[in-house]
C-alpha cells in the first residue's frame, strides 16, 4: 500500500472533476438559480444573453434557471436509484452465487425475469399506479426505476461468487466456522469492490436516462422541474423547428457529460484492477522516464520502476 497511488491521467481527472461539479449543482443550484423557473414574465423566445444567459422559451421562462433547478431533481432520482439498484444486486447476485442448489435456481430464474421484461414499458406501468402526489417524488420514483435496474449487475455478481467461492480463503473462512453471511459480504464482497463500482457508476447513468426519458414523454408530473421536463416542453413548442437550439440544447449537453464523467472514472476502475492499463494512467513524458514502452507487447504487464535514495524498486 505504500506505493499505491490514484490514476493521474487526464480522463480520470476530467471525470472526476465533472462529478464533483455535478454534486455540487445538486446541493446549490437551486439557490444559484437567479430566476423562480416557472416565472413566465420574461420576453418569449429571447436568445441567450447576459440577461438570460441560456435565453427565454416559448411561455418567457428562463432557461438557465430550469437547467440549475432541475439538475437536483435528475440527480436525486440517479443517485437513489443507483445505489438501491446495487445493494439488491449484491444480495441477490452474491447469494445466489455462493448458495448454490434450489436457492441458484430460485434467484437466477428471478434475474431472468427481470432482464427479459422491457424495462421502460415495464416503468411506465408502475408508474402509472403511484398516487399522483408520489410521482413527483424522487425517492418513490428512484426506488420504481431500481426494480428494473438490477438484475444485469446481479447476474455479472453471481458469476463472478462463482469463480470465488471455491478459492483457499473462502474455503479457511468455512473450515474455521464463519457463518454464511460473514463469508458472502465479509470474504467475497471486497473481491468484488471494483465491478460493484463500475455497476453503481452505470446504474446511476441508467437511471439518470430512464428519469428523463419518462420525464420527456410526458409520464411524471411535467410541473417539476428536470432535464427530461425541459426536453418535453421544449419538445411540445417545436422549439427544434423553430431552431431555438438554447432551449433543446442545454439539457440534451448536461446529460452527456454526465454520461462521459461517469465513463471516464469507469476507465480510472479499469486502471485499478488491470496492471496492463495501469501504464495508462501516467503521462507520456512520465512514462519516457521509467522506460516503459508505449505500446508494451500482447501478454506482457509492464513494470515502472521507480528510483529513490534507496535504490531502484517495484511500484
Amino acid at each position: 500500500m505504500k506505493n499505491f497511488q490514484v490514476p493521474r491521467s487526464p480522463k480520470v481527472i476530467f471525470g472526476l472533476a465533472g462529478l464533483a461539479l455535478f454534486i455540487l449543482l445538486t446541493i446549490v443550484g437551486p439557490w444559484l438559480a437567479p430566476y423562480d423557473p416557472s416565472f413566465s414574465g420574461f420576453l418569449p423566445n429571447v436568445a441567450p444573453s447576459w440577461k438570460h444567459l441560456l435565453g427565454t422559451t416559448g411561455q418567457g421562462q428562463d432557461v438557465f434557471s430550469q437547467l440549475l433547478v432541475g439538475c437536483r431533481s435528475t440527480m436525486v432520482v440517479g443517485f437513489i436509484a443507483g445505489f438501491v439498484a446495487t445493494v439488491i444486486s449484491i444480495v441477490i447476485g452474491v447469494a445466489s452465487g455462493y448458495l448454490g442448489g434450489k436457492a441458484d435456481e430460485g434467484l437466477s430464474v428471478l434475474s431472468n425475469v427481470f432482464l427479459a421484461i422491457p424495462g421502460l414499458p415495464l416503468l411506465i406501468v408502475l408508474n402509472s399506479y403511484l398516487p399522483t402526489g408520489q410521482q413527483t417524488n424522487p425517492l418513490v420514483i428512484g426506488f420504481v426505476i431500481a426494480l428494473t435496474g438490477w438484475a444485469w449487475g446481479a447476474r455479472v455478481l453471481r458469476a463472478q461468487t462463482l469463480s470465488l467461492r471455491d478459492r483457499d480463503f473462502v474455503e479457511a473462512a468455512r473450515i474455521i466456522g464463519e457463518k454464511r453471511g460473514r463469508i458472502m459480504f465479509g470474504e467475497i464482497g471486497p473481491n468484488l469492490l471494483p465491478i460493484l463500482t463500475s455497476s453503481l457508476l452505470f446504474t446511476i447513468l441508467y437511471s439518470v436516462g430512464v428519469y428523463t426519458t419518462l420525464a420527456f414523454l410526458g409520464l411524471t408530473n411535467v410541473s417539476t422541474w428536470n432535464w427530461g421536463t425541459m426536453l418535453y416542453w421544449a419538445q411540445s413548442s417545436n422549439a427544434g423547428l423553430a431552431n431555438e437550439w438554447w432551449w433543446i440544447g442545454p439539457p440534451g449537453i448536461m446529460i452527456a457529460l454526465i454520461g462521459t464523467s461517469l465513463a471516464l472514472i469507469n476507465f480510472g476502475i479499469d486502471e485499478f484492477i488491470n496492471p496492463r492499463l495501469r501504464a495508462g494512467g501516467i503521462s507520456a513524458k512520465a512514462r519516457r522516464k521509467s522506460g516503459a514502452p508505449r505500446r508494451p507487447r500482447l501478454g506482457m504487464t509492464p513494470v515502472l520502476r521507480v528510483t529513490s535514495k534507496a535504490g531502484p524498486t517495484n511500484d
